[in-house]
């Protein structure tokens, strides 16, 4: 496969700022940080709130909304304990001071999860206090490999372990040694805060959106970095003439006030497009993605294409274009947990295998960890992506109120009788003889429509006159009821005659 040209775009404003990743002109991630900003990555010095033998695990209070989840295996072993004989009761006790780690934001009910296996990132290494394990990232060559490690092993303390990232690769042996002073400066400051301040606190605060992507993102595979913000800029270029000053030249402020970053590289539709449910591909075929608490599912259906040579051939093609679009939804939604791709069937096995090394190829490009399981007797591929956050949709969205989160309303003749049930109740237990009510605008219009008397119904059962009005802000089968009076009112509602209620009748 052709080399990929990656850029990386960073917009910010008074209300929010947005990171996106672009392949060959898509965009394929978005990172967008407002005022609640992720706490992963903070260093936290907690007290255990609770210990749950049954769950292997704890809650621990670190100062949050919500008390922290300690699974067991996050919990940091002593020399003389060994993993399979522990339990998470004879690790922690209810009172207890812990140093943790947030490795996962609060999703939905659930709080953050937290580790006591910490580490703090640099630009070349990430540095594991709690260990003294030291790695190299696999996608190193070897000679540079030796090297690297030759070098942590001569700089870093006995009892310290680290990682080099892939962008090490592209450091001098200066780099390596400044980026081990730093991240041992600041462990040695996290240790005497932890020392002198009372749980819960927070003891190490990760850095900003803007400037985490560029550290741990932005690297020789990028072959542009484009900044709206002058001071951003400005902070960015000097944290990268420290820390990579080749890569300076790459960098750009984007100056066109006329247009947006965003707007410039054709992104909105992208961003439009990651809230939809059904997705169109280039041959005429579509996706539907369906995101529930068990799993996220993907359908696969060829829609208008018909294909010009065979039925495998029309097939394949579809299949093909829906593993692309699959793989860069699952990284822009940044879905996570189980997925199930129903791919279109298949009659030849070297269709079918075609179809899984390009899933294998386009998962490799996600930097999040996933797992391809393989393709089953029915066409069903499975896959496996680590749950790092709740995603785009549920950051830029709410439940909505009418629905629920179904996806569906009530269809306009439920909505009338619902209404009409409502009403018909009030006036049942009042004693007036007159009302005034009002209802959405949606539904003033379904329930005054041609064909429909709910007023003169409601008189002819039982002998009281009804009146409606519009009002927005109303739900869908509310109606308000606003004025009631002792005997009907002349056509202009004479407000002497009625008594206002302001109350509501059921939704």
């Amino acid at each position: 496969m052709a080399k990929l040209t990656r850029e990386m775009l960073i917009s910010q404003d008074n209300m929010e700022t947005r990171v996106a990743l672009v392949e060959d002109g898509q965009l394929v991630e978005l990172f967008i940080e407002r005022s609640r900003r992720s706490v992963v990555g903070n260093i936290y010095l907690g007290k255990v709130a609770d210990v749950l033998p049954g769950m292997q695990a704890a809650f621990v209070d670190i100062g949050l909304e919500k008390n922290a989840y300690l699974y067991v295996d996050d919990v940091r072993l002593s020399s003389e304990e060994t993993r399979e004989a522990r339990s998470i009761s004879s690790l922690l006790s209810v009172g207890q001071t812990v140093m943790v780690q947030v490795i996962k934001d609060a999703m939905g009910t659930k709080g953050a999860r937290v580790s006591m296996e910490l580490s703090i990132p640099g630009r070349y290494l990430v540095l594991t206090p709690m260990t003294s394990r030291r790695a190299v990232s696999k996608k190193i060559g070897d000679a540079r490999r030796e090297r690297l490690l030759d070098l942590m092993e001569a700089q870093l303390p006995q009892d310290t372990g680290a990682i080099a990232r892939t962008v090490a690769d592209e450091s001098d042996d200066g780099d390596i040694a400044n980026d081990i002073n730093f991240l041992s400066r600041v462990w040695l400051r996290v240790q005497r805060q932890a020392r002198e301040v009372v749980a819960p606190d927070i003891l190490y605060t990760e850095i900003d959106l803007a400037m985490r992507c560029v550290r741990d993102i932005f690297s020789a595979d990028y072959d542009k970095l484009v900044i709206d913000h002058k001071n951003l800029y400005e902070k960015i270029m000097s944290f990268m003439r420290r820390s990579s000053p080749q890569l300076t030249r790459r960098i750009q402020l984007y100056r066109d006030k006329g247009k947006s970053l965003f707007e410039a590289w054709k992104l909105d539709e992208d961003i439009a497009q990651s809230f939809r449910r059904d997705l169109p591909l280039p041959s005429g075929g579509f996706l539907v993605i369906d995101k529930t608490e068990a799993l996220v599912s993907i359908d696969v259906n060829t829609g208008s294409f018909v294909g010009r040579r065979s039925l495998e051939d029309t097939l394949l093609k579809t299949n093909l274009e829906a593993a692309a679009e699959a793989c860069r939804q699952l990284r822009l939604r940044d879905l996570g947990g189980i997925i199930v791709i129903d791919f279109i069937d298949m009659e030849h096995e070297a269709s079918k295998r075609k179809l899984l090394d390009c899933l294998a190829e386009l998962l490799q490009r996600d930097r999040v960890r996933t797992k391809l399981v393989g393709l089953d007797s029915l066409g069903l591929v499975e896959i496996t992506r680590k749950n790092v956050s709740d995603g785009l949709f549920q950051m830029m969205t709410e439940r909505c109120p009418h629905c629920d989160g179904q996806g569906r309303r009530l269809s306009p003749l439920t909505r009338r009788i619902q209404i009409e049930r409502n009403i018909r109740a009030w006036v049942a237990r009042s004693k007036a003889a007159s009302f005034l009510f009002a209802v959405s605008p949606g539904s003033y219009a379904i329930v005054t429509g041609a064909g429909v008397n709910l007023a003169a119904n409601i008189k002819a059962d039982t002998g009281k006159e009804v009146r409606l009005i519009a009002e927005p802000g109303l739900g869908l089968t509310e109606a308000l009821c606003l004025l009631e009076g002792d005997r009907p009112a002349r056509p202009h509602l004479d407000s002497q005659l009625f008594l206002r209620r302001g109350a509501k009748s059921n939704k």
